[in-house]
This record gives structure tokens, sequence and C-alpha cells, in this order.
């Protein structure tokens, strides 16, 4: 990997080394042979162009550079970088290389673009939906195997944030947690014994659980599945003395109405388990023989 490209991707908060082990492995599974190309493709170079087909916002653009570094596929041009909304017909880059790594890389960085991107132009559907409000957009763990960096990656091209990135760097108390444990007291208190600095974030479903949480000391608290007014009086009894965060039930067309209650952030699954793909397609310009 170039040291260009591996600046990008830290710059972005990736990890080169781990986006270029999944590219590898996304490339991997198209096998060793294109049957296809192979017998008609002989030492042509070919001039192609990444087109948005639909209107979203981009993300993923320099993970699919690696697939094209790696493929021998050079980029002439980059017409659009990962946050930007782009229009319908919007070029995102410009390509050139080896016809058959062409068509070897179309595949892969496609899938990962239109995925990645997908992701972002959900974000920022979310983001409009709440923007005036306090509240922010914030995806969760309901992510693709493998995928979690780069989702989570797209999640703030888009304009959200992101909560825990595993289960190592923050605790999140759930209603499962509480069952064993007996309580939300008593989990809290056996979590902060052993992590005393951990962030701990208490999932409550009713307000008697909130004002046990907030009771023990509990900072930030998610509001599970309640009804905008269960929050608004969530809101009124917390009083800042902790961040809330709605969860469950929530959908675009809800988001204002439960942005304005006054808590902290939507927390959306959906951001990463269900995202549509952004259309995005491959255009070759022309092959000449070399």
């Amino acid at each position: 990997m170039t040291p260009e490209l591996e600046r990008r991707l830290h710059a972005a908060g990736l990890d080169p080394q781990a986006v270029e082990n999944l590219v590898r492995a996304a490339l991997a599974e198209d096998g060793e042979v294109d049957v296809t190309s192979e017998p008609i493709i002989m030492g042509d170079t070919s001039t192609a162009d990444f087109t948005a087909r639909q209107a979203g916002v981009v993300a993923g653009i320099p993970v699919a550079e690696v697939v094209f570094e790696l493929l021998g596929v050079r980029v002439v041009r980059a017409q659009a970088a990962d946050g930007d909304a782009v229009p319908a017909g919007q070029v995102l880059l410009t390509v050139e290389g080896p016809t058959r790594a062409l068509l070897r890389a179309e595949r892969t960085a496609l899938n990962l673009l239109t995925h990645l991107s997908g992701v972002a132009t959900a974000t920022r559907r979310w983001v409009d939906a709440v923007d005036g409000t306090r509240a922010r957009v914030r995806d969760t763990r309901k992510t693709l195997p493998g995928l979690r960096r780069l989702q989570k990656y797209a999640v703030r091209q888009g304009g959200g944030v992101n909560h825990r990135m595993g289960l190592q760097d923050a605790a999140l108390i759930k209603d499962n947690h509480v069952e064993a444990a007996g309580s939300v007291t008593k989990a809290y208190e056996a979590i902060r014994a052993r992590h005393p600095g951990l962030h701990i974030q208490v999932e409550c479903d009713t307000l008697a659980q909130v004002e046990e949480a907030l009771a023990v000391g509990a900072t930030s608290i998610l509001l599970d599945n309640m009804s905008t007014a269960e929050m608004t009086r969530a809101v009124r009894l917390t009083a800042g003395r902790a961040e809330l965060e709605a969860s469950g039930g929530l959908t675009v067309d809800r988001a204002r109405d439960v942005a304005v209650t006054g808590v902290d952030y939507l927390a959306v699954g959906a951001l990463t388990h269900s995202a549509s793909a952004l259309d995005i397609g491959l255009d070759f310009h022309s092959t000449a023989g070399t």
C-alpha cells in the first residue's frame, strides 16, 4: 500500500492493514481465475468511471482504492470524497488499468462502495430528520460480521456518531444482565467495582428503573422502547444528571418527535443492519489494444 493511501486511511480512523486484509479476503472469494474475461480480454487497457446512479452520501472511496491498488489499477481522478452528498449522475472516480484487472476489481470495489455509501446515506437521512434539536444519531453493534469498523466509519461520514465499538470499551447493562444480577443497582455496582473508570450505560424499560439507575450514580441511560410521553418524563426526571439515549421502535418519520423530547441520542440499529445499497455503477470509456 502506498504511504499516501495508508496516511489517508489512518486519517479516516481506519487501520490500513485491517482494510487490506478485508479487501484481500473479498477478492479471494472470486477465486484465482476469471473464466469469462480471460478468453476475451488480452492485453487491453481501459479507463472507466464509477458513477452514482442515485443521489446519496458517499463513503468507502479510500477502501475501494485499496482494491484498485492491489490489482494494479490507477485512480486517474477523484471527483468526490467520503461524506459528500452527490446527485444522480455524479462521477465519483475515474480509474485506468489493464482491462482484466478493472473487471476483476469492479464487483469488490462496488460491493464496498455501494454498501458503505448506503449506510452513510441512511445516516444522513436520520441526521437531517433531527436537525435543529440537541439529539444526535448513534449506531449500535448490530453490524455485519467483519465490517463493523467500516460500517461505523460510514455512519460518521453520514453525520452520525458511534456507540461502543465492542464489548471491551464500554459497559451496557441490559435486561438480561439485570435479571442475572437481581437488580439494576447490583449489576451497576458489580461492574463499577471491577472497572472503576469504565463508562457504563444502563438500559431502562421503565421510569422506575430510570430512578434506580440515577440513584446508583449512572450517567448514561438507554430508554428502551418507551413512548415519547415516557421519554419526556424521563428527561424531566433526569434533569441533566445523565445522558439519555432513545432506543427501540424508532423510525425516521418518528425521529423528530423523539428528538424534541430532549434526549441526547437516538440509537438506530437499522443504519448498519438494514441500509439499502446506494446504486453506483462502473462505466467503461474505451478499450485500446496495447
